[in-house]
């Protein structure tokens, strides 16, 4: 459960196909209006994110700063009869509203995750969709990018040292792949892309989950890169994984 922080700030709106709520940071947006979330009012400012994910996301270049703009879409089975409408069961349990408070909880924790700015929801009876606006991290590449570029040169340490911290702080995250981890130049490392996480107890059985789901992803993204590499690479940030866990990261 995260808790309500003070410096958001909520704005109701109605729109086309129904009515629905902003929720945004009042320390960065002085006022949020739907428009933040359309692609199309954005115009030449928005520019269509080109890897990883299901589409549905967009570069801004906003007056406030580079920001990320992602609509919530569906995958697998359930996207074949709806690809972006969710069961609505309550605004704080909308998809949107819920990765906004977890991301601004972990930031308040002192994680290196990007400041989350705005999200929003449409109800339109017993369904909702649903967008959140990101800030944008500069200068940064992927997990995935890094190590079809770098092989074992890729920053495999401090992909384990950064998964047990939030570890550490009981964040289960529901996608861990190589597309959610970046690094700057430095080495520097952040998460991203915390919709369905959650908080809790740290428990091992959830956090070998974690890290299941990030191997079979490294698989998955190899490339041409033999399947004795990712293997070996993985161990590397596993045993980083493990030392920083034992020494309460």
């Amino acid at each position: 459960m995260v808790a309500f922080d003070a410096s958001e700030a909520l704005t109701p709106y109605r729109a086309e196909s129904g009515y629905g709520a902003i929720l945004f940071d009042r320390e960065r947006l002085r006022q949020a209006g739907a428009d933040l979330f359309s692609p199309a009012a954005w115009g030449e400012r928005a520019r269509p994110v080109g890897s990883g994910g299901r589409g549905g996301a967009w570069f801004v270049d906003a007056p406030f700063g580079p920001a990320v703009l992602r609509h919530y879409l569906r995958g697998g089975l359930a996207a074949r009869f709806s690809r972006d409408a969710y069961l609505w069961r309550g605004a704080s349990h909308t998809r949107s509203f819920a990765e906004f408070r977890l991301m601004r909880e972990l930031l308040g924790r002192g994680l290196p995750v990007p400041r989350p700015l705005a999200a929003s929801y449409v109800r339109d009876g017993f369904q909702y969709r649903a967008a959140i606006l990101l800030e944008r991290l500069m200068d940064v590449r992927s997990l995935a990018d890094r190590a079809l570029v770098a092989g074992n040169g890729a920053p495999w340490e401090e992909t384990g040292r950064l998964v047990a911290r939030f570890h550490r702080e009981g964040l289960d995250h529901a996608d861990l792949n190589a597309h959610n981890l970046l690094f700057d130049g430095n080495g520097r490392g952040w998460m991203i892309d915390f919709d369905r996480g959650r908080l809790r107890i740290p428990a091992t059985g959830w956090r070998e989950g974690n890290l299941r789901r990030l191997l079979r992803s490294l698989h998955k993204l190899r490339g041409e890169r033999d399947q004795g590499e990712v293997e070996a690479d993985f161990a590397r940030l596993r045993r980083a994984y493990d030392l920083a866990w034992k020494r309460g990261c």
